[in-house]
């Protein structure tokens, strides 16, 4: 549920109020008690940074750098060690 910034107009009280989205907005102010308590327009209170997530991101057991490498045609400096959504990356031979 986001967090609303109320803010009367009347006599400047202030409050940060949890609500659904589907909830009406609070007219009344609970300090003064007049219908003058209006949302605030705030920013928001995350940034998204950076390339994003892929599907073979962390998908198995630590080789997802190399498979996000793999993915994007980079080729990473370590070779993958048998990683099977990975081209060209070599599985362990059997020693049977």
């Amino acid at each position: 549920m986001p967090i609303y910034a109320y803010r009367c107009d009347d006599c400047g009280h202030a409050k940060d109020v949890l609500q659904k989205v589907s909830d009406a907005p609070l007219t009344v102010c609970p300090s003064c008690g007049k219908e003058s308590f209006k949302k605030q327009l705030t920013a928001a209170g995350f940034q998204l940074k950076g390339t994003g997530w892929y599907v073979t991101d962390f998908r198995n057991n630590g080789s997802g750098a190399a498979c996000s490498a793999a993915a994007t045609g980079k080729t990473p400096e370590a070779p993958a060690a048998a990683c099977p959504a990975c081209p060209g990356s070599a599985a362990p031979a059997d020693a049977a």
